[in-house]
């Protein structure tokens, strides 16, 4: 589990592709690295990912991650290459007070940049999901205004929704702009991992097993007095 605070901006010095995926080294990670131990999780750009190795004590500090071909296809780590920089928080330990929101680093898809527009000292950026697919169904329904959004692995609040256009804006005060790679390497066109809120995902499903289960349920002998009510008031009932 993760809080979408980003703890550290890292630099990938090294990727290595073949067939099943990738190897990806971060450099510049000391920051992160103070009590990491192989096999723990470090969530890149949003992406939970496995430490493979890792030498805290070298010039800057380094880490390894393996990337398979599903992790690729699904965020934008396939993109980045040598120099990029990227996010980076160690999973979210039972000690430290909680910001953010849960952030399980899972990512849902990717979305692109299509605006950024200063406001003052603060930036607005807008989002716009690719059209839906079988294999790829939308996630608007997820984005609400004043809503969490994970997007990079940063948490966010949601400042305006456009389903028709299946888009969604962020606003990035000048202290985050400067801590994320979002405010300082993502431009128009460029990809970024999304992670919609999982609260809203589990709502959801919750509420349809409840309607779609044929039994008396709370939620659905409430619902049946809304429509009761709605008919009566219109003379329908």
């Amino acid at each position: 589990m993760f809080t979408g605070l980003i703890e550290h901006l890292g630099t990938v010095s090294s990727v290595q592709l073949d067939d099943a995926g990738c190897t990806m080294t971060i450099a510049d990670a000391a920051p992160v690295l103070g009590d990491c131990h192989i096999g723990d999780s470090i969530a890149v750009n949003g992406a939970c990912l496995t430490v493979t190795a890792f030498d805290a004590a070298a010039e800057g500090g380094w880490f390894k991650v393996w990337l398979a071909n599903e992790t690729l296809q699904r965020t934008d780590l396939g993109e980045r290459k040598v120099g990029d920089q990227v996010n980076l928080e160690r999973a979210m330990a039972a000690h430290v007070r909680f910001g953010g929101h849960f952030v399980q680093a899972h990512v849902d898809t990717t979305a692109t940049v299509v605006e950024r527009v200063p406001d003052g000292d603060s930036l607005r950026l807008t989002f716009e999901f690719a059209a839906p697919t079988p294999e790829r169904p939308s996630l608007m329904r997820y984005i609400v205004p004043k809503g969490y959004v994970t997007i990079d692995g940063a948490s966010l609040t949601v400042t305006g929704v456009d389903d028709a256009q299946r888009r969604f804006g962020v606003m990035l005060i000048q202290h985050t702009q400067e801590k994320i790679s979002l405010g300082t390497q993502k431009r128009v066109g460029s990809t970024v991992n999304i992670e919609v809120d999982m609260v809203g995902k589990y709502v959801e499903k919750s509420v349809v097993a409840a309607l779609g289960s044929g039994e008396n349920t709370h939620l659905q002998v409430m619902v049946e007095k809304i429509v009761e009510s709605v008919l009566a008031k219109k003379g329908l009932a």
